[in-house]
């Protein structure tokens, strides 16, 4: 096998070029074989095999610097520089990371995770390469739906400053996780299906090429004024207008090409785009009819494509559909926002049903905020789904174009909490700590799937900004038998009793209850309390707990600082009201890739941890 050949980084160089498409087949056997087991991203590695065998082949990694935007397709760049053993502990606990990180290889010069920042990050070390006088190639990879990012354009407008050379690579396969949407989208279509240039081009200079003495010297002089032919043949020229050299578009799966473009891009003096045209799950045909559900994927069986382990329950992404199809049915002025998370979120249905009504984005958090502040202030009631880890990128435009504002935007924040596998910039644990210091705005968990259906009816019907969270994954059906009607700021008591007082936000009402039944083994006085809202506090609640137990512990699935258990503590420290306080939550770190139930061990708010830390505290009152 050619692959295990490949042991360290540029061992790539050491192959025969008749090896090369050799490589290409066994890397996609190896990565199908492997994520079937672990989960993991899968058909965007698959589209992007030659694409980085190119760049490793052309460029002297780790001297030359490649920063991969989101880091997801960074599969084969981790098998092209050594880690090949990594995988059968990809994504979990203590094993190698789904996404680029400087502490795993000196081949990852950044660690990425969110979307649209290779741009800035490579203009930063290009920048410092000038200021420090070193010899390097960078190399910004950056997927055709990340353009939709903001920060990505705001980049680019530096970037066509520079004087040395920064080359950033548009991988094009025409998807996000879900289809691309937009204005960039449909450019970059227009691109891939020009052909026109790209032909002349070639025709043209090998027609040139052929006439003696005078025909490299008048295909010079078309290599100077070949930006007005492009501006004559392709429409646009968006990149060449913005002071950025535009190369491609090339076949993301001609390795020569791409080596040969790669070569010519980096001669050029200032920052230089090269358009590859890829597929996304290229070699996996599951992978490329549905791209979309095998870009982060389950483990699955090789031959069908279908997950080892079918879903039985409904998750809260379920629960969110079928909510929204009903207020969709209900209520004309109901309009749903994703930004590329259609199918994540729940919203596919309501896409389906009210086209009209449903917008997507693209991957643009801060510009879907604002367009629902717009919409909720025109008299529409606008819900936003979105997840929490790329809800943090809009902090400002909730809290200036929502809240001050106060305007009725819906803020249905998903994988809220620890989410797993995709490690530190993907787990939710910081929403509850950003968004309750906004004045005028409302946060709500429900604590099961029934409590998520009238939270979300409750939301539409408030008339200021109103944020409910709930987790990722299989929606808890307990406590069923308890629903109260939601109102607003008041908490909901599942069991009166004394000694302790249990006071779960969301998702950890469930934990609460496993909590409570081993203290009551114990022949503990245990009360139960859904704090239903985080913002505002049920000051009554509270206040009453505190004359009632003689300890009150407060669970949440955030970080402490700025979470709901430091808010009750203040509130109850200032009201003097003399009763201990345990807030079990996370403590202020990030938290890595890894099983959920782990992760939830490694961090202290399992149910068997939360139950000797109350042991441990409560014996010594």
């Amino acid at each position: 096998m050619v692959l295990e050949k490949i042991n360290q980084v540029n061992d790539i160089k050491k192959l025969e070029p008749q090896e090369l498409p050799i490589l290409a087949d066994e890397i996609r056997n190896f990565l199908i074989r492997k994520i079937s087991v672990t989960g993991g991203h899968l058909a965007s590695n698959l589209g992007v095999v030659e694409l980085t065998m190119a760049m490793h082949l052309a460029f002297d990694l780790p001297k030359d610097k490649i920063i991969w935007d989101v880091g997801h397709q960074s599969y084969t760049h981790k098998l092209l520089t050594g880690r090949k053993e990594g995988f059968d502990g990809l994504r979990k606990y203590g094993g190698m990371s789904g996404f680029p990180k400087r502490a795993e290889s000196a081949c990852d010069c950044f660690d990425t995770g969110h979307s649209s920042t290779s741009i800035s990050a490579g203009l930063g070390y290009a920048m410092a390469r000038e200021i420090s006088g070193e010899d390097y190639k960078v190399i910004s990879v950056i997927g055709d739906g990340a353009l939709t990012g903001g920060m990505a354009y705001e980049a680019l407008n530096n970037a066509s400053k520079l004087k040395s050379n920064f080359i950033i690579v548009l991988n094009d396969n025409n998807m996000s996780i879900s289809e691309n949407v937009g204005g960039m989208s449909k450019y970059l279509s227009s691109i891939r299906t020009a052909s026109a240039y790209q032909d002349l081009k070639n025709g043209v200079i090998d027609s040139l090429s052929r006439i003696p003495v005078y025909g490299e010297k008048i295909i010079r002089n078309i290599h100077k004024t070949k930006s007005s032919i492009k501006q004559l043949v392709i429409p646009g020229m968006y990149f060449e207008n913005m002071g950025i050299v535009y190369l491609g578009p090339v076949d993301g799966h001609d390795i020569s090409a791409m080596i040969r473009t790669f070569h010519e891009a980096s001669k050029i003096e200032g920052a230089v785009l090269v358009h590859v045209i890829t597929k996304k799950g290229k070699g996996y045909v599951p992978a490329e009819r549905h791209p979309a559900r095998f870009h982060g994927t389950e483990p699955f069986d090789i031959e069908t494509g279908l997950p080892l382990k079918p879903r039985v329950k409904a998750n809260y992404q379920d629960i969110f559909s079928t909510v929204m199809r009903k207020l969709g049915d209900r209520d004309p002025k109901v309009v749903a926002i994703t930004a590329a998370m259609a199918d994540g979120t729940g919203l596919k249905r309501f896409r389906n049903m009210f086209p009209e009504r449903f917008f997507d984005v693209g991957i643009a958090e801060e510009h879907a905020v604002t367009f629902a502040a717009g919409l909720a202030a025109a008299g529409l009631k606008p819900i936003v789904a979105v997840y929490s880890s790329f809800l943090q990128r809009a902090y400002d435009q909730i809290l200036h174009d929502v809240c001050i504002q106060n305007l009725p935007v819906v803020f249905a924040i998903d994988r809220a909490g620890l989410v797993g596998s995709d490690g530190e910039t993907h787990q939710g644990i910081f929403d509850i700590s950003y968004l309750s210091g906004m004045p005028n705005m409302t946060l709500a968990a429900p604590k099961n799937k029934w409590e998520l259906s009238d939270m979300i009816k409750f939301a539409v019907k408030f008339e200021t900004p109103i944020a409910i969270r709930y987790p990722r994954g299989e929606a808890y059906d307990g406590l069923k038998e308890f629903r109260a009607p939601i109102v607003f700021g008041k908490s909901e008591i599942i069991y009166d009793e004394c000694d302790i007082a249990l006071i779960a936000y969301g998702s950890m009402v469930k934990t609460a209850v496993e909590v409570r039944e081993r203290l009551k083994a114990l022949d503990y006085h245990c009360s139960l309390i859904n704090a239903r809202f985080a913002k505002p506090l049920d000051e009554e609640m509270l206040r009453q707990a505190a004359k009632e137990h003689k300890l009150i512990v407060t669970l949440e699935e955030n970080v402490l600082s700025g979470g709901f258990g430091e808010h009750v503590t203040e509130y109850l420290s200032a009201c003097h009201a003399g009763v201990p306080v345990l807030n079990i939550a996370i403590s202020d770190e990030y938290v890595e890739h890894g099983n959920v139930d782990i992760l939830r061990q490694e961090v202290g708010i399992d149910a068997d941890s939360i139950y000797k830390k109350i042991i441990a505290e409560f014996i010594g009152l």
